[in-house]
C-alpha cells in the first residue's frame, strides 16, 4: 500500500544521548502521509525538533522495510521504493559547485526520480538564496512534489507555503513548538 502511518515514533540515537545524558526525555510522535495529507510543511522555530522529525521518519522507514525493530508504539508503512532526503549545506567548490548549485542539483534529481511510492525528506530548500528566490523554487518544488502525489515530509521557514494547503489538496501544516522552562529548552 501506500500507507505511512507511524504512532508514537521516536529518533533511537537522540533517544539514547538525552537517555544518556539524563536531561530529560525524548517526546515521541505520529506521522500520517495518508492520502489526505501525503506532503507535510513542517514549521517552527530553529531547536523545535524540525529536523530531528525528518530524520527520524526516514529512518522508521528504512529499518521498517528491512523487517528490523522500528522505534514506535505502531507502524504501518507502505513499501518505499526509494529514500531522498535533502538535508544539510554542503558545496563542492573544486568543481565549481556552490553551497546553492549542490541544493538544486540534488533537489532536481529528486523531482526526476521520486514516484508516489517515494517518501521524499527535504529541509530547507532554497535557503541559498535571496528571500523571494528562495521561496519561488521552495513554493514550485512543493506544487511539483504534490502533484507527483510523493509520502513528503518538508521542514521550511516559508511559513507563506502554509497557504498550500488550501490550494492543494493533498498538503497538510504542521506546526513545532520550542518552549524554554525552568532554564531549559
Amino acid at each position: 500500500s501506500l500507507s505511512f502511518d507511524i504512532k508514537g515514533g521516536r529518533h533511537p540515537v537522540v533517544e539514547g544521548a538525552i537517555k544518556k545524558s539524563l536531561e530529560g526525555k525524548f517526546v515521541a510522535n505520529d506521522c500520517d502521509l495518508g492520502e489526505k495529507n501525503r506532503l507535510w510543511l513542517i514549521t517552527g522555530p530553529n531547536m523545535a525538533g524540525k529536523s530531528t522529525f525528518l530524520r527520524q521518519n526516514a529512518l522508521i522507514a528504512v529499518l521498517a522495510q528491512m523487517g528490523s525493530f522500528v522505534p514506535a508504539l505502531k507502524a504501518h508503512i507502505g513499501v518505499v521504493d526509494r529514500l531522498f532526503s535533502r538535508v544539510g549545506a554542503s558545496d563542492d567548490l573544486a568543481r565549481g559547485r556552490s553551497t546553492f548549485m549542490v541544493e538544486m542539483m540534488e533537489t532536481a534529481n529528486i523531482l526526476h526520480h521520486a514516484t508516489d511510492r517515494s517518501l521524499v525528506v527535504l529541509d530547507e530548500i532554497g535557503r541559498g538564496t535571496s528571500t523571494l528566490d528562495g521561496l519561488s523554487l521552495a513554493w514550485a518544488i512543493t506544487e511539483t512534489i504534490a502533484e507527483r502525489g510523493c509520502r513528503t515530509l518538508f521542514a521550511t521557514h516559508y511559513h507563506e507555503l502554509a497557504k498550500l494547503e488550501t490550494r492543494l489538496a493533498s498538503v497538510g501544516n504542521l506546526s513545532l513548538r520550542a518552549k524554554e522552562w525552568n532554564g531549559d529548552l
